[in-house]
Order: C-alpha cells, then structure tokens, then sequence
C-alpha cells in the first residue's frame, strides 16, 4: 500500500470516566477516586491515532448537535484529522460509560446515541472519497447494514479494508472475502463464529481464511499479537509495560497499523509499531487523552531500546 489517505469510518462518544479501587458488586454502592470526560468511540480514536502520528486521515461519523459534539469535533481537528464528512443529526451525541480499576482494567457500556444513524445513504453520498482513499478502517459501533454496504463500496474500488470486528457480532459470510485485515481479539474471533460449532482458535481462523479474509491479526493484549494467512502464522510480543488503562489500546494499535502500511512499511513492521504505540498508551488514562505523536514514540522506543 502506497502513501494516501486513510479513511475511517465509525463512532465518535463522549467518554465518561470513573476510576474506582475495585467493581462493585451487584447493588452495592463504592465510593469512586476520580471522574473525567474524555473524547473517544472507536471510529474516533483510531482516526486520531493516524492523525497524531501524522498521517493523512479523514474521518466519517455522526455526533449530535450538542456540546459533546462540539468537543469531539475539536479534538479530531486538533489531532490533525479532516472532519469535513462528519454528519451531525437529531439525535444526542453517544457516550461510553467507563468504569476502570485499581490493574486498569475496565468496564465499559456504549449508549450509541448519533452513531446509530450513521446509515448507508450517508455513505453513498461519499463515494468519491471511498473511491479516492488508500485504505478505509472501520469498527463496528455503527450499524452493521452501513458497515456491509462500506465494505462493499470500497471492495468495488479496490480500496484496501482494515475491519476491528469490535464490538463483535456475526457477519454476512460472503462479506470476507472482501476484508483485507481482520483484527479481532480472542473473544471477538469467538463471537463471529459463535454459531459454527468451531471449539479452538485454530478452527476458527481457518474458517474466516478459508471464508476468504486476506490476513487475520488475532489481538492477545499482553500476549502479544498473532499473524494469519493461508498458511503462515507469526507471533509478534506484546511490550511488557505498567498498565494504567487499557482503554484505546486495540483501537491505538488498529490506527497505528493502517499508519504503518500508509507509509509503505512491511506488515512486520507495522505490527511491531502498533505494539509500540498500544503499549504507551495503556500508560495513560482516557482514549483519546493517551494516543501519542510520533516523537512520544520515537522518546519511548529510545527509552526502551526497541527497533
């Protein structure tokens, strides 16, 4: 993939963050740490990801008319994304409630909001820019006819597809064939294939292989990340670092890859720079808050002594 334009397409929600010591338990009350309000949804992040990286993005949403709207907008601006193509409608801008504790793990309920009526026709009234990208990235926090109907626009195109099957459901079986790169985690891979009878990792990525996906990278989180294609596989380490949050981390590594193979980089590399790049933002608080430039890059490979 040569040097153009990235385009995602996806969600954009006003974080709202509560750090707690634990989870609570069912009808119990705990007394949280901390609050914050934070721009994130994973269309957005990832688009902010490349943006901060400094590569050429655009994004494609829906917010409301309303002050998260107003936010989420600014920050995309601010990162360096093209925002000409977000919609804005009637309806509230979405929110992530996130609650993340003491090892930063985190919990996370999604209210869709604006981002439910990111639909097909809006799309189609954009087909000159799916026509004109080099790759088009997208999630699935926006609803899955508008998904199918991109990936089969930018098929049409020979417009390379990044899908982050997140958060999963099942797809149309014939729709991957026309995926380029699948970037599920485990319980992700598991949700695309729940009604297949298929018991063990391997069984389902053959599957979705044999279904026609072009390459798989299977997300492990400190396990590191692992590469598929007809008949190769490749294990690539996680960074062992001090979590503080993992939120953002897949989405981080997502935008950071589709950068990589913008830049014209092997898959090899851009996978090892998208482990770079998702290891230093669980050492930050918040989605968008923790997304890093290139030279926050560059600093922490210096640091850690990484190629």
């Amino acid at each position: 993939m040569s040097n153009g334009d990235i385009l995602v397409i996806g969600s954009m929600n006003m974080d709202l963050v509560v750090q707690t010591g634990r989870y609570p338990d069912k009808g119990e009350t705990i007394i949280g740490k901390d609050f914050d309000q934070i721009p994130g949804g994973k269309g957005a992040n990832q688009a902010l990801a490349v943006g901060k990286l400094g590569g050429s993005v655009s994004f494609i949403g829906a917010c409301g008319n309303d002050n998260f709207g107003d936010e989420l907008l600014s920050s995309l601006k601010t990162g360096g994304v093209n925002v000409d193509n977000v919609f804005r409608v009637e309806e509230n801008t979405g929110i992530a409630a996130i609650t993340v504790e003491e090892d930063g793990d985190n919990r996370i309920i999604v209210v869709s909001g604006a981002n439910s009526k990111l639909s097909s026709s809006m799309i189609d009234k954009l087909e000159d820019e799916i026509k004109e990208v080099e790759a088009i990235l997208l999630q699935m926090e926006i609803p899955l006819k508008t998904i199918v109907h991109t990936i089969e626009l930018a098929h049409q195109y020979q417009t390379t597809v990044i899908l982050d099957p997140a958060p999963a459901q099942e797809l149309p079986e014939d729709i991957y064939e026309q995926i380029d790169y699948l970037l599920p985690n485990e319980g992700e891979l598991e949700l695309l294939l729940q009604d297949y009878n298929l018991t063990t990792t391997q069984e389902q990525v053959d599957q979705l292989l044999d279904w026609g996906v072009g390459t798989i990278l299977l997300t492990r989180g400190k396990n590191g990340i692992i590469l598929y294609t007809k008949g190769r596989q490749e294990h690539y380490k996680a960074i062992e670092v001090e979590a503080v949050d993992t939120t953002a981390a897949g989405d981080s590594f997502a935008g950071a890859f589709a950068y990589g193979l913008q830049q014209g980089w092997s898959e090899e590399k851009a996978i090892k720079f998208g482990n770079q790049v998702a290891a230093l933002v669980v050492t930050k608080l918040g989605a968008q808050s923790s997304l890093p430039t290139i030279e926050d890059v560059e600093e922490f490979k210096q640091e850690r002594g990484l190629e």
